[in-house]
């Protein structure tokens, strides 16, 4: 009975993805990328400096209300780190080799393109929430349902968001990444899944216990090196199998144009999979990592943009690509093998146990950071529609309790219910940022204009005419 109900759920998947969620996310990265002058391609040296500021300090001209004793600063790189936790992890392992698997090759190439478009996409959605940010007792929080309740003054809409994004990442999602960490360390050690499961959900409520200063503090730490490490095991992979670059570029492009049907899937297939497993990696679109790029002190909002649109490189374009080139130099992609123990099988025919053993520590890293994340946006939006400690208490036992789901369901069950909670939210959040757009458009103007002037950009919503009164902070 349950399998016919999961049936059920991935014909509904198929057909809300097929013909509604990729042609909206494709028509908003074209369209953003066009109006903004392919800015995530042309401010890449503004990304890498904005990433090494510090918080700013009290000073004569408090553009991001840093003036205010009750927040502490929670720096640029920081906001980027966390949000960085939640992009890299399960789908830049176990996510890329599901959409090899199920689409083939040809999936990893549209997984670039709605990267390298899709990063417009993401900053767009991430300036929107610095600019309609508000001030917490901890630190500045903020998202799509504060920037659909004050920019589009529709609280309705913030509520739905709020409950979707909840159960998306504070529920779905933690099945995946929880469900993928316990079944690596169940296939390297032979432990049962739900003693793994047990351990994990414990470790997560001491860290969420924390507050979200523990979780900036934890993913600016462990996400550069995890991602660092996997980076260079998956240069050594591809330094060894130069001479096959080539060719396994060529079947990537032929398979996704379904030129090369024997490889696998079909051109449908490869686009869908491409789409969803980068969507489910970069999150540029889905509302998710905004969330994190509004607890970030700043000086102007477009920097914070920026910065999201790196992050959607750093973990499609390098991260998933790593999973990629292992995967396909191994030769295993068509091999039966699913998720997390494929990546894991094919990094041990390049370089013996070891691999599986780095595979293992790799993907305990990514999920766990990704965990906690995870709750972090969950809570953010419980924030949005209730106050009452009690709400949040709640959440963090729900948290612990969907851990340890994931390690007793299988894979594709998991992606089940993710996929459908992921893109109904995905077209909740482009709806927005589609009607807020100009405001961002003005930000970059504004942006744009101070940097030809030889200024450090700053920012006051008195540059913003006539949304002065919907923006709480940036006097």
């Amino acid at each position: 009975m349950l399998q016919e109900q999961f049936q059920i759920l991935n014909h509904i998947n198929d057909y809300l993805w097929s013909f509604v969620v990729i042609s909206l996310l494709v028509f908003c990265a074209l369209y953003f990328t066009f109006r903004i002058k392919g800015v995530q391609f042309r401010l890449l040296g503004d990304m890498l400096k904005i990433i090494v500021e510090r918080p700013i300090r009290r000073t004569s001209v408090a553009v991001d209300s840093s003036s205010r004793e009750g927040v502490k600063k929670i720096g640029s790189f920081q906001a980027f780190a966390v949000s960085l936790s939640s992009r890299v992890g399960t789908g830049n392992l176990a996510g890329v080799a599901s959409a090899i698997f199920v689409g083939g090759p040809g999936a990893v190439f549209w997984m670039w393109m709605m990267a390298l478009f899709g990063a417009a996409t993401a900053f767009v959605e991430a300036t929107l929430a610095q600019l309609y940010k508000k001030k917490g007792e901890d630190s500045f929080y903020g998202g799509p349902a504060y920037y659909m309740k004050h920019g589009l003054h529709r609280k309705w809409m913030g509520v739905l968001f709020a409950v979707l994004i909840t159960i998306t990442f504070g529920m779905a999602n933690q099945i995946v990444q929880s469900n993928t960490l316990c079944d690596a360390l169940a296939d390297t050690f032979d432990i049962k899944t739900q003693w793994i499961g047990a351990v994990l959900t414990i470790a997560t409520l001491i860290i969420i216990f924390g507050g979200i200063r523990r979780i900036s503090h934890f993913a600016s730490i462990v996400v550069p090196f995890m991602a660092i490490g996997y980076v260079l095991i998956a240069i050594v992979v591809i330094l060894l199998h130069i001479d096959q670059i080539p060719s396994m570029l060529m079947l990537i492009v032929k398979n996704a144009f379904g030129l090369d049907a024997a490889a696998g899937g079909t051109i449908g297939m490869a686009v869908m999979q491409g789409v969803k497993r980068g969507l489910f990696s970069n999150e540029a679109g889905e509302g998710s990592a905004p969330n994190a790029a509004a607890i970030a002190h700043t000086s102007h909002p477009v920097k914070q943009g920026l910065l999201q649109s790196l992050g959607v490189f750093t973990d499609t374009l390098v991260v998933c690509s790593c999973t990629a080139f292992i995967i396909l130099l191994s030769g295993l992609y068509d091999d039966g093998h699913d998720g997390i123990i494929l990546t894991k099988y094919a990094l041990e025919s390049h370089i013996g146990q070891v691999g599986g053993l780095f595979i293992t520590a790799a993907i305990f890293l990514f999920a766990y950071s990704t965990i906690i994340a995870n709750y972090f946006y969950g809570e953010t939006n419980i924030r949005f529609i209730t106050r009452k400690p009690a709400y949040i208490q709640a959440f963090r036992i729900i948290t612990g309790i969907t851990v340890m789901a994931g390690s007793l369901l299988s894979l594709q069950e998991a992606w089940s219910i993710v996929d459908l909670a992921m893109g109904i939210m995905t077209l909740v959040n482009l709806a927005a940022i589609i009607q807020l757009s100009p405001k961002v458009f003005a930000l970059l103007r504004n942006y744009l204009q101070q940097r030809s002037e030889g200024h450090d950009p700053t920012f006051r919503r008195s540059m913003l005419p006539g949304t002065e009164q919907d923006i709480e902070c940036w006097e």
